[in-house]
């Protein structure tokens, strides 16, 4: 018999960071699946965020130096490239696909850690907290999805929705609380879907992501990629994520 190392997992919290867990009831995620065209393809914008919206946004994740965010654009600049609204991670660095940590160990002055691979990392979530409040009635009330498979929880028991490709936690409250789980340590990644209860938006993230995707009216998607503080380019609904 094989004598694998058991792995801890903490029970499930009744509150992730200011954000309740939410077990009674689904419903308010059933919308998800109603829109037109379904939940969307794996793999795709609508799959990550959702689908039935007038416009998408990219929302790029930074690179880092020194600790402070770093932009794609300055980083292809200093590559002699561009990015575009479908560019890669890997391709901004010029190194192949199936081994995109040729390039790691950085570029002296430039960057030294890649594009943050998760769900939305803080400094970004904070960008968009206002952007996005400014498109919304109910900022004050929002929906959370949080995939189940994040290791540190034991979230067995707890009732979960679908999204293509994962299963999701429901949590609720105000918009400027989506930031909340940072407060719980290093490990406490924040939620993947954020909505709020007017529907007026949708962000969607994944854990193997180096992007962020939102859903909305093409005004807030102008704001969006009007914003100083984010890095973000317009994409369709079936565009692939990287």
């Amino acid at each position: 018999m094989n004598d694998y190392p058991m792995v801890h997992r903490d029970p499930a919290p009744e509150r992730y960071g200011r954000l309740r867990v939410r077990a009674d009831d689904l419903g308010p995620a059933g919308w998800l699946a109603k829109e037109p065209g379904g939940q969307g393809a794996m793999g795709t914008v609508a799959g990550v965020a959702a689908p039935g919206f007038a416009a998408y946004a990219r929302v790029l994740h930074p690179a880092q130096l020194d600790g402070r965010p770093v932009r794609w654009d300055t980083v292809a600049a200093a590559y002699g490239r561009r990015v575009g609204a479908l560019t890669d991670w890997h391709e901004v660095l010029g190194v192949d696909r199936d081994h995109p940590h040729a390039g790691a160990d950085g570029l002296p002055g430039v960057w030294d850690e890649q594009a943050w691979e998760g769900p939305t990392p803080p400094v970004v979530a904070q960008a968009l907290i206002p952007v996005l409040a400014r498109h919304t009635s109910t900022p004050q009330q929002c929906w959370f999805g949080l995939w189940d498979g994040y290791g540190q929880w034991d979230w067995d028991g707890v009732p979960t929705f679908p999204t293509p490709g994962r299963d999701e936690v429901l949590l609720s409250g105000a918009l400027a609380d989506a930031v909340s789980p940072v407060s719980m340590g290093e490990f406490a990644e924040l939620p993947d879907l954020w909505w709020p209860q007017d529907r007026a938006w949708c962000v969607g993230g994944d854990v193997d992501l180096v992007s962020t995707y939102v859903g909305g009216t093409p005004e807030l998607v102008a704001d969006l990629l009007a914003s100083p503080g984010l890095e973000a380019h317009p994409v369709g609904p079936d565009d692939r994520v990287g």
